[in-house]
């Protein structure tokens, strides 16, 4: 008798993690708050997950960057998030460039630009060794973002 063995090797890029941002965003959505969703990741595995949490905690920081830095920095039990990558579904404020450049994390991948509130017009860079790359499933972050903006003005 001949086994056979069929291995499933799932890819682990930037397209899956974002993915994985974009169920928190769902979550988001769902709870009535801007749907904005995060994920930071070390090495090949999620250490957090977050989404706003700014109604629901009556609290203009519980952006879902704040708490995804906040719960990897639990997890590491450590203030920096060297070796880390965030994924997050809208470009961040400024607030949380801030915070992400305090933490001194390794990646930002964003989805969706946010030419009103995101850091990069404003000419705000993040820490020097922060990579950033945007774009990752931006047409996806759009349109939840959209279908939220029309259901509040409806």
């Amino acid at each position: 008798m001949h086994l056979v063995f069929v291995f499933l090797v799932m890819q682990l890029d930037d397209q899956y993690f974002m993915k994985q941002a974009m169920v928190e965003a769902e979550k988001a959505f769902s709870a009535d708050e801007v749907p904005v969703g995060a994920v930071v990741v070390v090495g090949d595995r999620i250490i957090a997950r977050a989404h706003n949490l700014i109604e629901r905690l009556n609290d203009v920081t519980a952006h879902a960057e704040m708490q995804a830095i906040t719960s990897a920095a639990n997890f590491l039990n450590g203030k920096y998030l060297v070796g880390c990558t965030l994924y997050v579904t809208l470009e961040p404020c400024i607030m949380c460039a801030g915070a992400l450049t305090w933490s001194q994390i390794d990646s930002v991948v964003y989805a969706a630009s946010d030419p009103k509130r995101g850091f990069v017009q404003t000419g705000l860079n993040l820490h020097p060794k922060t990579d950033i790359r945007k774009g990752i499933m931006s047409k996806e972050s759009e349109d939840l973002l959209d279908r939220f903006f029309r259901k509040k003005r409806s």
